[in-house]
C-alpha cells in the first residue's frame, strides 16, 4: 500500500502523517509507505503507484477538484479523502467518486474510523482468491466474485470473467470471503454488495440485471442494513 498527502499547509501535512502513522500502529498493522506534495502538480508528476490519497482543494496552482478528476481517469480505484475548510465543493468532489470529505480541523476518532474503512476497501479491491476445480486453481481478484451458488451438489462460483465449479462448499466460502462486502442470503446463495443492481423482498439483481439470487425474507432486514453501510463505506 501507498497513501500520499497533498496539503499546502506544512502543519495540516505533518498532521496527516502523524494521524496515519498513529492508525497503523493502534491498528497493529505494518505502516505503508507514505509520501508528501505541497502541490497538485508534484501529485500527478508522482509515478508510483497510489492507493489512498489525502487531498486539499484551494491550493495554488491546480486545485484539488482538478487533480482528484485526473488521477481518477487513470486509476478507478484509487481512495481519496478530501481534507478541507470548504465545504461548498461537497458536491464537485462527489462526482469524481471521493471516499470521504472530512473537514478541517481533523477529528482524530473520526479520521481513524474512516481510515479503517479505506484500508478495508483496499484490501477488498486488491485481495486475490484461489478457486480449486477439477480441473486446476485460478486465481482471481475477490472484486470479480458476483456470487457463490449452491446448485444441489455443486458449488459454482460466478464470476465477471467465467463461471467455476468449487470443490469446496458454501460454507467454505462463507469463511473465506471478507465479510464487509459478502453476505448469505440464502441457504443457496452468497453475494457480493459490489455486484448488486437492486432487490426486493425475495430476489437480489446483481450485475446489471445479468444474475439473480434468493433473499429469505427472514434476512431482508440484516441484508438490507448490510448493504446500506457497505453503500457508506464507499462513499
Amino acid at each position: 500500500m501507498r497513501i500520499l498527502i497533498c496539503d499546502d499547509d506544512n502543519l495540516m501535512l505533518e498532521q496527516l502523517q502523524k494521524y496515519i502513522r498513529s492508525f497503523f500502529e493502534y491498528s497493529h498493522l505494518k505502516c505503508p509507505e507514505v509520501v508528501s506534495y505541497s502541490s497538485g502538480e508534484a501529485v500527478l508528476a508522482d509515478r508510483g503507484d497510489i492507493d489512498i490519497l489525502l487531498l486539499d482543494i484551494e491550493m495554488p496552482g491546480m486545485n484539488g477538484i482538478y487533480v482528484g478528476n485526473e488521477l481518477k481517469k487513470k486509476n478507478t480505484n484509487i481512495i481519496i479523502f478530501i481534507v478541507t475548510s470548504y465545504s461548498e465543493y461537497l458536491d464537485e468532489a462527489m462526482r469524481f467518486q471521493v471516499f470521504r470529505y472530512l473537514s478541517k480541523p481533523l477529528d482524530k476518532q473520526r479520521f481513524f474510523r474512516n481510515m479503517k474503512d479505506a484500508v478495508d476497501l483496499y484490501h477488498t479491491i486488491t485481495i486475490k482468491i484461489p478457486v480449486e476445480t477439477k480441473q486446476g486453481v485460478y486465481t482471481i481478484p475477490v472484486s470479480t466474485i458476483i456470487a457463490v451458488e449452491a446448485q444441489g451438489r455443486k458449488v459454482i462460483v460466478h464470476t465477471t470473467m467465467q463461471d467455476f465449479e468449487s470443490i469446496y462448499t458454501i460454507q467454505y466460502w462463507l469463511d473465506v470471503l471478507p465479510k464487509n462486502c459478502f453476505f448469505q442470503t440464502h441457504r443457496s446463495f452468497i453475494i457480493n454488495f459490489e455486484h448488486v443492481t437492486d432487490f426486493d423482498h425475495a430476489l437480489i439483481h446483481l450485475s446489471d440485471n445479468q444474475f439473480s439470487a434468493y433473499l429469505t425474507r427472514r434476512k431482508y432486514s440484516a441484508f438490507k442494513e448490510a448493504y446500506l453501510l457497505y453503500l457508506e463505506s464507499t462513499r
